[in-house]
C-alpha cells in the first residue's frame, strides 16, 4: 500500500468514475484504474461496485476511504509543516523543466524560495520537452519537475497553476475578440525555430485546433519576438503570463479558450527534505495566487 493508490481510491471515491478522478489527478486513466485494482488485491477485499456508468463504495470500501482521507490530511499538514521548520536547511535541490516554463522557476518561484532558505542551492535541469523531463525524473537526475500535465502515472502530480494561451498582433489586423480557433488557419505567425522544443511546443499546439502553420518569421531570439509583431511581420501565439512590454500591440484571447495545466511532477519516492520544502512553498504560492484573481 501506499500514499498513490490512497489518492487514486479517494479520488474516485469524490468523482464517481475513475475517469473524472483520473482527469482530477493528471494522471492516465489506466494507471489509476491498475493502481485501485493492485490496492483491492494487496487488501483482498473489493473497494469499488459498478453503478452505471459510474462506480460506488462497497461497505468495506467507505471504511478504506474514511481512513484513507485521515492518513492524507496526516501527510498534508506534515508537508505544510516543513517550510516552516526548514529555515536555514542547506542541500541541493534539482529541478527539470522546459524551455518554455524555465521562466516560471528561474523568476517566480526560486528567488522567492531562495529568500526563504539562503541556504539551498537550487539547480536548474534544463530539457527538451515533457518526455525528457520524465526521462531526468526517472533516472534520478532531478528531485522535481515543473511541467505540462498530464504526465504517466509512474510520476505524482500537483497541479499548479493554468496557463491562458493568447494571440498577440499589430493593431492593424482586425479581428473577432476573443478571436475563434479557425482565424489561426492560415495566418502568419512569428515562430520559434524549427527543431527547438518551444517550435515542437507551438506545432502541437496548433495541430490540436487544426490550423496549418504559416512561418512569418522563424527565430529563437525570445526577446525580438514582439518586436516583430510590432513591425507587422506576423502574429504571436504565447502564454499570457508570459508577455513583458507588449505595449502597442493587441492581446487576444481564443474562443473556445486555449489553455496548459503545468505542475510539480516527482516519481513516487520518498523526496528530499528540501524538495519536499519546494514542494510545500509551490502549493502555497499557488494558492496565493487563486485567492487573489477576482471571481
Amino acid at each position: 500500500m501506499n500514499l498513490r493508490q490512497l489518492r487514486y481510491v479517494v479520488a474516485t471515491a469524490d468523482h464517481g468514475t475513475m475517469t473524472s478522478a483520473a482527469q482530477a489527478l493528471y494522471v492516465a486513466q489506466p494507471a489509476l484504474s491498475r493502481a485501485v485494482r493492485e490496492l483491492e488485491r494487496e487488501l483482498g477485499v473489493e473497494l469499488f461496485a459498478r453503478s452505471g456508468r459510474g462506480v460506488v463504495l462497497t461497505a468495506v470500501g467507505e471504511q478504506v476511504v474514511r481512513q484513507a482521507r485521515v492518513a492524507l490530511d496526516a501527510v498534508d499538514a506534515i508537508e505544510g509543516l516543513s517550510v516552516a521548520r526548514a529555515n536555514g536547511r542547506g542541500g541541493e535541490l534539482r529541478i527539470a523543466t522546459t524551455s518554455s516554463l524555465e521562466p516560471e522557476l528561474t523568476g517566480r518561484l526560486i528567488p522567492r524560495f531562495a529568500r526563504d532558505q539562503p541556504a539551498v542551492r537550487v539547480r536548474v535541469v534544463r530539457c527538451d520537452g515533457r518526455d525528457h523531463v520524465a526521462a531526468a525524473l526517472r533516472a534520478g537526475r532531478a528531485d522535481l519537475a515543473l511541467t505540462d500535465l498530464p504526465v504517466p502515472g509512474d510520476l505524482a502530480a500537483h497541479p499548479f497553476e493554468q496557463r491562458e494561451v493568447v494571440l498577440i498582433s499589430p493593431p492593424e489586423l482586425k479581428l473577432r475578440d476573443p478571436v475563434p480557433l479557425t482565424a489561426l488557419d492560415g495566418m502568419r505567425l512569428v515562430l520559434p525555430a524549427r527543431g527547438s522544443a518551444r517550435r515542437a511546443e507551438i506545432d502541437a499546439m496548433l495541430e490540436r485546433v487544426g490550423a496549418r502553420v504559416v512561418p512569418a518569421v522563424e527565430s529563437d531570439e525570445r526577446g525580438s519576438w514582439l518586436g516583430w509583431v510590432r513591425a507587422g511581420m506576423g502574429s504571436l501565439v504565447w502564454y499570457r503570463n508570459q508577455i513583458d512590454g507588449a505595449e502597442g500591440l493587441v492581446v487576444r484571447s481564443f474562443m473556445p479558450p486555449i489553455t496548459r495545466m503545468i505542475g510539480l511532477v516527482h516519481p513516487h519516492r520518498h523526496l528530499p527534505p528540501v524538495a519536499r520544502d519546494f514542494l510545500a512553498f509551490a502549493k502555497e504560492t499557488a494558492r496565493e495566487t487563486r485567492e487573489r484573481k477576482p471571481h
